[in-house]
Formats: C-alpha cells, structure tokens, sequence
C-alpha cells in the first residue's frame, strides 16, 4: 500500500461524506504528528499498532563496491519500528 491507497482507504473509512482533501489532511497530520514526536521524544508508541524509535547506528569501516578500498562510514540515526504483538498476530 502505497500513500495514495492509504489515503484512499482512510476517505472510505470515514464515510460517504468526507471528500479526498479532508482524508490527505488527516493522513498528512498524523504522518507530522509521529514525525514531530520522534523528534521531540525519540519515542512514539501507538497500544495495539507499535512503537516507533530512533536507533544510533555507530561509525564503521565499510568497503567501496566499485573500487574495493575500504572507507569510513559516519554514525547516523534512523527511525526504527517494533509491530505490536495484536499486530503481529493478526498477520
């Protein structure tokens, strides 16, 4: 599913009356809102969905796949998520 399905899916899910735009803008604050909390707290569980969470990645010795020669790769930071387990079982 891709964000114009999930858009899709949210217009049918809130009913007759509510047009496309309305179900972007939901779509698109709640994308914000979990953007904005990791963020803030670097933490954003939602009971029953999952939680998402940063995790530092440390610098590394890595290799070029063109040339071969070994190169230093910079610490970063990435957004991790952790599915619920009433998620997990309802696949």
């Amino acid at each position: 599913m891709n964000k114009a399905e999930l858009i899709e899916a949210v217009q049918k899910a809130m009913g007759k009356e509510a047009t496309k735009r309305s179900a972007e803008d939901a779509v698109n604050n709640v994308l914000e809102a979990i953007a904005g909390g990791i963020k803030k707290t670097k933490k954003v569980q939602l009971i029953g969905f999952g939680t998402f969470t940063v995790k530092k990645r440390a610098a590394r010795m890595g290799r070029n796949p063109k040339t071969g020669e070994s190169m230093k790769i910079a610490a970063s930071k990435s957004v991790g998520f952790k599915a619920s387990s009433s998620l997990k079982a309802g696949l």
